[in-house]
């Protein structure tokens, strides 16, 4: 059997014990940097998967994720941002890592292995059509991400893939299969390191565009934050003043009308008669803040007509 490209051996690595420690931190850094680079050949599926997760909280479904080891902590990551990031309920985020919550104290080797409590896990959550999964597997193989997958296919969910090796399972099965074909590790095996950077990265680049395919970033502003503490809420005031061109102090009080609500506050400070107007826009170009103070602007010219 072939050996997988995540347990070669890097062709740096021969003597890497004895380098001095400026050489092997050298060694390291340019590894991590040669596995970011390998989202660059997987922007089109990387594409197709957040258009799949946009869908499916456009549509009122959950997005959850499933991994073991390094791959759960990286789902893990990326899912615990979504909610105060982008404002996304944090009922509609689900997370499965083999092992379940005494993996966060106790990464064990052994829950990876776990098919059949992968499949309980599933089930356990209740997801089911309309719902998505996404796995992530560094080898691409890993029997609790392979059952999970299988799983949720038997249960109708739509499903992406992320692996570091091609053609493996997880990938095969998957409605988007991502393939981030990183190089070996500088320690052969520790996929913590250069595939778990690539998924990071992944991930990220996924639920970002997924965000912004919902409306919640506008012009590199995350215009749909949970601001639930004072740097957020500094941040939110910000944003509103940036986009309406008001002060912060202004821009503090039209969020104070708008119960937290950057969007709602940068529509009232452009011009929405009241809470209500500026929700109704909101609800008729899909939370899309873009086109809701396109309409505001026609309807005010319209009025004064111009």
């Amino acid at each position: 059997m072939a050996v997988k490209r995540t347990e070669q051996q890097h062709p740096m690595a021969d003597g890497l014990d004895l380098q001095p420690p400026e050489a092997v931190l050298r060694f390291l850094a340019e590894a991590q940097i040669e596995a970011a680079g390998a989202v660059l050949g997987a922007i089109d599926s990387i594409a197709k998967a957040s258009a799949i997760a946009a869908e499916t909280l456009r549509s009122g479904g959950r997005l959850a994720y499933a991994a073991a080891g390094s791959s759960g902590l990286m789902a893990l990551a990326d899912a615990l941002e979504l909610p105060g990031t982008f404002g996304i309920p944090r009922n509609r985020i689900v997370v499965m890592l083999a092992g379940g919550l005494e993996a966060l104290s106790n990464l064990a080797g052994a829950p990876e292995d776990d098919a059949e409590q992968a499949a309980l896990d599933v089930a356990d959550a209740g997801l089911s059509e309309g719902d998505c999964l996404i796995v992530l597997s560094a080898s691409g193989s890993t029997p609790y991400a392979v059952a999970a997958l299988e799983q949720a296919r038997r249960r109708k969910l739509k499903t992406i893939a992320i692996a570091n090796n091609p053609d493996t399972p997880i990938v095969n099965l998957a409605d988007a299969g991502i393939v981030l074909a990183t190089p070996p590790e500088l320690i052969a095996g520790s996929t913590r390191m250069g595939a778990g950077t690539s998924q990071k990265i992944a991930l990220n680049m996924l639920s970002t565009l997924m965000a912004i395919k919902l409306g919640h970033v506008h012009d590199g502003y995350m215009v749909n934050l949970h601001a639930d503490n004072l740097k957020l809420r500094e941040r939110a005031a910000r944003i509103v003043a940036a986009i309406s061109g008001c002060d912060q102090e202004t821009a503090a009080a039209w969020l104070e009308k708008a119960g937290g609500s950057v969007k709602t506050a940068v529509l009232l400070a452009a011009g929405a008669g009241d809470r209500n107007t500026a929700n109704g826009l909101l609800e008729r170009t899909g939370q899309k803040l873009r086109p809701a103070l396109s309409e505001l602007e026609g309807s005010s010219r319209s009025q004064h007509g111009t």
